[in-house]
């Protein structure tokens, strides 16, 4: 059999998006655009004509539709549509009977603005209808129907919201048991991609610094992929399973082993390069070739390649029990695991401006406004641009860093969209059969890439636009000038205010992100010293991955090219000693029975927790040390004696990491004790 033999174009595609998420959200973006279209061009041929704003508002709250109702069940969204709509509806007809006011209706404006940021504290149903009220308003002043036109105009919104649900609830809907087995096969397909590039390094010289840093990548897009299955999985009231007899514990457990397999054989990979037979065996579940392995492991089990043979040997069961899974749930559907009831209460509401969300609608409305102002000295007619430009890059930001990196994502992918999009709207200029299917794509492919890239996006949306432009004959190079002159005041709009008006320093909320992490850490830790074991430890050891990724997103802004303060080096560095710690975390819960070392084990957590207690107040300030690139972490126990020492030694030697003392090494317990009394 070849190598590659198993990796066909379906594995790839689930490797790189989990679930098909982002395949089904452009699906139902495009599909509800598409037939709301075709349905008010229906009426506008057959029964009667219709304003251009209602064509605006259907295509624009299809977008909105897609994207911004998260409610789960389709009940709960389909009253989440109606409400949008009726929001819809109702500042469309207060930007229609204000159009002879503009200065009252800019006014509006800023109030809908206001009211549609601070909508959010109500959760996924007030951040929905506040996106339809916002982008319906902005639809109506730029389109200016008359009253007597808002009848036909209402059938615009009407037609998009009974679409959307239809595509939604009835050609894509969401079925857990289905992403579940997709995020299966995610899994899958990165851990074959881990073992591609195992296989590509086999049997060389050491590992260098280039491919592992591609294998660290491919670590941290493993757990991001086994994160999100885990969500699919029903777990019980408390969070914990109680028993393994349980299908959905047993399934649970099936892809910690496999995420841990993975990892460890990333990690014995390191210190000493696997045999390329060996992985080919995994990669094809090669048993005859397997078994032979095993019996060599067992008599070197304690040399760096007999750690690395067994941990591929591991990863290769793991592998093949997963697909046993796998198998199970397209047989099955996963029957046997019963869905969970939503329990979850609602959280008090908070609106002091101690809740971050009601300082974003501030700042949102703020930066509205001055991008308004400047909008309008640039243009009287076109200034909207600027303003959603400004209302737009704070959407989903965290600290005026991620604002910023998002106000040049869509100046820059408003750029190049602008440039190519003038190029094929002068191409194809007045063939629509050509130009429409074009747009058409150019929707899909923006919204599959939404989650993956805000500036790809807004370049296939800017390629749309000016197609859209070409085909209404309006498209002059003075328009799309003006364009990205609004669209860079908004963004520099957004970007000044998120850095001067109730800031949140990209550090500060690394900071926080960071504290969850050590809290989630020490949780696992006294669980130990508790003498917990099973379900309950790999409960908390996900906790600790799941505060992993959260600083992963925390840092982004402080490793991006364009920071002039940081080094992008360094924030990888220093993530790599928490992906480590996270790992170590993860097999100290899966190796941890009652304390059989009471004492040793005590004495091992009491060192971490003075490791803990030194590196968690100095928040983030462990992104900006200086290393040196040569200090490695060696292991003085085989891995092959598993055990709870074993994790918390190595944990403690990835905490002395952060904060570098001499230059000791392996880690010593004692003396980590002793500095912590002294300070």
């Amino acid at each position: 059999m070849h190598l590659f033999s198993g990796f066909q174009f379906r594995d790839w595609l689930l490797a790189n998006d989990p679930a098909l998420s982002r395949l089904r959200m452009a699906s139902r973006v495009t599909l509800t655009i598409l037939f709301s279209f075709l349905v008010l061009l229906a009426i506008q041929m057959f029964i009667a004509p219709l304003p251009t704003a209602a064509f605006g508002l259907g295509i624009v709250l299809s977008i909105e539709g897609g994207v911004a109702v998260r409610d789960k069940g389709n009940t709960r969204q389909l009253v989440t549509r109606l409400f949008g709509c009726v929001a819809s509806l109702g500042v469309v007809a207060i930007a229609a009977g204000l159009e002879d006011r503009r200065f009252l209706s800019d006014l509006v404006f800023l109030v809908v603005i206001a009211l549609a940021s601070a909508g959010r504290v109500f959760g996924p149903r007030g951040f929905a209808i506040g996106m339809f009220a916002f982008t319906s308003y902005f639809m109506g002043s730029y389109f200016r129907p008359s009253l007597a036109e808002l009848p036909a105009v209402a059938i615009g919104p009407v037609v998009s919201v009974l679409f959307g649900h239809l595509v939604r609830a009835v050609l894509l809907p969401d079925d857990w048991r289905r992403d579940l087995l997709r995020s299966l096969e995610s899994v899958r397909g990165r851990i074959n991609q881990i073992l591609f590039k195992l296989a590509a390094l086999a049997g060389g010289a050491e590992i260098g610094e280039a491919d592992r840093q591609e294998l660290r990548q491919l670590e941290d897009r493993l757990k991001e992929v086994v994160l999100m299955a885990e969500t699919f999985i029903p777990r019980p009231a408390g969070g914990v399973f109680d028993a393994t007899a349980d299908p959905a514990a047993e399934l649970a457990i099936r892809l910690f082993d496999a995420h841990l397999a993975a990892e460890s054989a990333i990690v014995l990979s390191f210190q000493s390069s696997p045999p390329f037979a060996l992985v080919h065996a995994v990669i094809e579940a090669d048993a005859a070739e397997l078994a032979s392995y095993s019996a060599m492991a067992e008599a070197i089990k304690d040399e760096p390649q007999g750690e690395t043979v067994r941990a591929l040997l591991w990863l290769g069961e793991a592998r093949q029990q997963l697909t046993q899974a796998i198998g199970e749930g397209q047989a099955s559907g996963f029957a046997g695991i019963d869905a969970v009831k939503d329990t979850a209460q609602p959280e008090k509401i908070d609106f002091s401006f101690a809740n971050p969300l009601l300082r974003s609608a501030l700042q949102i409305t703020l930066a509205s406004a001055i991008a308004m102002g400047f909008g309008l000295l640039l243009s009287r007619e076109r200034w909207f641009w600027a303003v959603l430009a400004a209302f737009l890059v704070f959407t989903n930001t965290n600290s005026r860093g991620d604002t910023a990196m998002k106000a040049l994502s869509r100046s820059l992918g408003t750029v190049f969209g602008i440039a190519i999009g003038l190029l094929l709207a002068t191409l194809i200029s007045g063939q629509l059969a050509i130009a429409i299917p074009v747009a058409a794509i150019c929707i899909f492919l923006a919204f599959y890439f939404l989650q993956v890239s805000y500036a790809t996006m807004t370049f296939f949306i800017s390629i749309v636009l000016c197609l859209v432009y070409g085909m209404t004959g309006v498209l002059t190079l003075d328009l799309l000038q003006l364009r990205i002159g609004e669209t860079v005041i908004g963004a520099v709009a957004g970007t000044a205010v998120a850095f001067l008006v109730f800031p949140a320093r990209t550090r500060g909320a690394l900071d926080a992100a960071l504290a969850r992490w050590f809290q989630a850490l020490e949780d696992l830790l006294n669980a130990i010293g508790e003498g917990k074991s099973g379900f309950e430890l790999i409960a908390l050891s996900q906790k600790i991955d799941a505060c992993y990724r959260d600083v992963t997103v925390a840092a982004k802004p402080l490793g991006s090219s364009w920071s002039v303060v940081t080094r992008p080096g360094q924030i990888r560095q220093t993530l790599a000693i928490f992906l480590s710690c996270t790992y170590w975390a993860r097999t100290l819960a899966k190796s941890s029975t009652a304390p059989a070392e009471a004492d040793e084990l005590k004495r091992l957590i009491a060192a971490d927790e003075a490791l803990m207690k030194d590196a968690a107040p100095r928040g983030s300030t462990c992104f900006f040390i200086e290393r040196k690139a040569s200090r490695t972490t060696g292991r003085h126990l085989p891995l092959s004696r598993e055990g709870a020492r074993l994790g918390l030694e190595m944990i403690g030697s990835a905490l002395e990491r952060l904060y570098p003392q001499a230059d000791v090494l392996p880690f010593a317990p004692a003396e980590v004790i002793a500095r912590s009394k002294q300070g």
